[in-house]
């Protein structure tokens, strides 16, 4: 599974919108949008805060998005 597509199943399984989690992370749902979409990667403080908010350790989420 590809990060973008692991960003979406997470958000769909904690029942979350688009503009749900972007108002958590303090981003815009354009922003959720293109992460999912893999048309952007979230900063690392986000990739952090999505390992807070899904219980992923944060080193997980780095390994998806560099493809290690």
């Amino acid at each position: 599974m590809e990060w973008n597509e692991r960003v979406a199943a997470a958000r769909k399984a904690a029942g979350l919108t688009q503009e749900a989690l972007g108002e958590k992370l303090g981003v815009s749902r354009q922003a959720v949008s293109k992460w999912e979409r893999g048309e952007a990667d979230p900063s690392t403080a986000n990739l952090l805060a999505l390992g807070r908010l899904y219980g992923v350790p944060a080193e997980e989420l780095l390994r998806a998005v560099t493809g290690e």
